[in-house]
């Protein structure tokens, strides 16, 4: 299952571009210190027709009382709507080009937290520092540290939360357009379309340390997570079929729930690789279940390509 969702990734980034055209024609004049930062992965279409609708609202205002059109298709015409605008947007797309991009890339939503929530369910939330609650904390793709701010440049197409308050709750949501690191002092800026900004669609920028920023709901998967008993969701999952493929984990026990099987599962793997078997998917535990499994799955043959030419 693991290897076969690999499979369909690659083939599903082949097709695409590796700019979006917003990042590549984004004119700076050359006396400007401020240049476009390439995009770290190949850029999907629905990403850059995600980006052309929401650049076509702008400049889009709240009639009376605050009414607007996105507020209404969600179900409340007078609600704040910077999550409306963002899933408007991402249903423009579906009916436009046929994709079915709500509910299983964006989520639909309306309330604090919620987005959040979603993305972290789906295994593709980066937390600008510090940790995720009820998980612990987090490690880009490759790292061998913990994720610091600034450390994960967004992508085009990625979901910005910020929190206005001290308890962290999400307040406001923005879409990145693209990033631009300064030449001069190396300072990288977030230029973002939201909503409800403070009462219409419009651009605007942050600077990548801003502490109102909590973090953000990706296009790709970029980070790994801390995981224990009770967590939920896409990272468990992924966790549980390296688990299957290594002999850990009887199939049936795949269901992106981090229970007691997985527990026994993960304190057997941890034995045998001379680790401290606590049943407890630290950064250490997943190095070593991922360099496992990738010389298991080199050593395969069932995973060999054979070219008859």
């Amino acid at each position: 299952m693991l290897r076969l969702r690999r499979l369909m990734s690659v083939l599903l980034v082949l097709p695409v571009l590796f700019l979006p055209a917003l990042a590549e024609n984004t004119e700076i004049p050359e006396a400007d210190p401020e240049e476009v930062i390439r995009p770290q992965w190949r850029v999907p279409d629905y990403v850059t027709w995600l980006l052309e609708v929401a650049s076509s609202e702008v400049g889009y205002a709240e009639g009376e009382h605050g009414r607007t059109k996105y507020g209404e298709w969600a179900g409340d015409p007078y609600c704040q709507w910077c999550a409306e605008f963002q899933c408007w947007c991402v249903d423009q797309v579906d009916r436009r080009y046929g994709t079915s991009l709500l509910k299983n890339v964006y989520p639909l939503y309306s309330g604090s937290n919620e987005g959040r929530a979603w993305f972290i369910t789906a295994g593709r939330y980066v937390v600008r520092k510090g940790e995720i609650e009820e998980w612990g904390y987090e490690w880009l793709k490759g790292a061998s540290s913990f994720i610091r701010s600034g450390d994960y440049i967004p992508q085009p197409g990625d979901w910005m939360f910020f929190t206005w308050t001290s308890d962290e709750d999400t307040d406001h949501v923005a879409m990145v357009e693209y990033c631009t690191r300064n030449r001069e002092t190396g300072a990288v800026t977030v230029h973002v379309i939201e909503g409800n900004n403070p009462s219409a669609v419009a651009r605007n920028t942050y600077d990548i340390h801003n502490s109102r920023i909590l973090g953000y709901g990706t296009v790709h998967d970029a980070a790994d997570v801390m995981m224990h008993f009770g967590n939920r969701g896409e990272k468990v999952r992924q966790l549980q079929e390296k688990l299957v493929y290594l002999g850990y984990l009887s199939p049936e026990g795949v269901d992106g729930i981090y229970g007691s099987s997985t527990v026994d599962a993960l304190k057997a793997f941890q034995a045998d690789a001379g680790l401290r078997p606590g049943g407890y998917a630290n950064m250490v535990t997943q190095q070593h279940l991922d360099e496992a499994y990738d010389r298991k799955y080199y050593n395969d043959p069932s995973t060999w390509f054979v070219d008859d030419e």
